[in-house]
């Protein structure tokens, strides 16, 4: 994989506050994590659209778990890479995390999640951190809550 130095783009709409963006990740954690999601992007099963998206998700223990996306004929049956992310995070026990890069390429345009993956992720908190990146390393930060505001979230239901 060529190297390339992390650049932090200067985001519009997505863009959190000071406040809710105290730095979680240092600059190496950071570097890590958007390779790591670069890396499992090449492993994107996605021989319909093309489309490779990566993911790499940080644990509140900073054990770094990947996904891709994987497509299926049966275009419903397909499955986004952050959700894979967090799926096989919460197989292994996590339930806590830092923050999610996620890597996918489309021109000069960061890729956001979507809609379902965006509810997955609120379903574990709106706080933690999203790098938005692109295969040159240039990156957007940004949070859940952010990405999904006014969310539905467990916080909602009440049982009994």
């Amino acid at each position: 994989m060529a190297s390339s130095k992390l650049q932090q783009v200067a985001a519009g709409a997505h863009d959190a506050t000071t406040a809710e963006m105290h730095k979680q990740l240092s600059d190496e954690q950071l570097g890590d994590l958007i390779e790591a999601s670069l890396e499992s992007r090449e492993n994107s099963y996605s021989p319909y659209s093309k489309f490779k998206v990566g993911a790499a998700l940080l644990t509140h223990d900073d054990t770094v778990i990947t996904g891709c996306n994987v497509e299926n004929i049966s275009y419903g049956l397909s499955n986004c890479a952050e959700r894979t992310a967090v799926f096989r995070a919460v197989v292994q026990g996590y339930r806590k995390f830092k923050a999610i890069a996620i890597t996918a390429e489309m021109g000069n345009k960061f890729v956001g999640p979507c809609g379902a993956c965006r509810q997955v992720m609120a379903e574990f908190g709106l706080d933690w951190e999203v790098y938005l990146a692109m295969p040159n390393k240039s990156y957007m930060k940004t949070t859940v809550g952010k990405l999904l505001p006014d969310s539905f979230s467990p916080d909602w239901v009440t049982l009994g």
